[in-house]
């Protein structure tokens, strides 16, 4: 099994998604397109938050809830199995979603 980390997200993303525009803000890497940027994540000491900025949106839901209604977020801790498959499918869904961060 791979570790799960920054390294293996961004590889199944720009998998996905050929030509996705990236970018580092706020020590955050975020993916988008022209329209602005649908996904982003970040490493802590405890797990890999993942976020979809119109994550209320993607079916089905991604399992972590955010103070803000449309957001959602999907966790993986250390020794997770991780669905490649539906995280797959929720960052081509993002992509197709209007981006929300300029």
């Amino acid at each position: 099994m791979e570790a799960w980390g920054g390294v293996a997200l961004d590889r199944i993303i720009t998998v996905t998604l050929a030509g996705v525009q990236k970018a580092v803000k706020w020590n955050t890497p975020l993916y988008g397109q022209t329209g602005g940027w649908f996904m982003a994540f970040n490493c802590t000491t405890r797990c890999v938050k993942v976020a979809f900025f119109r994550g209320a949106d993607l079916d089905p839901v991604p399992p972590v809830s955010s103070k803000t209604p449309f957001s959602r977020y999907l966790h993986i801790f250390e020794g997770d199995t991780v669905d490649a498959v539906q995280l797959a499918d929720w960052v081509r869904q993002a992509a197709r979603l209007p981006g929300v961060i300029r």
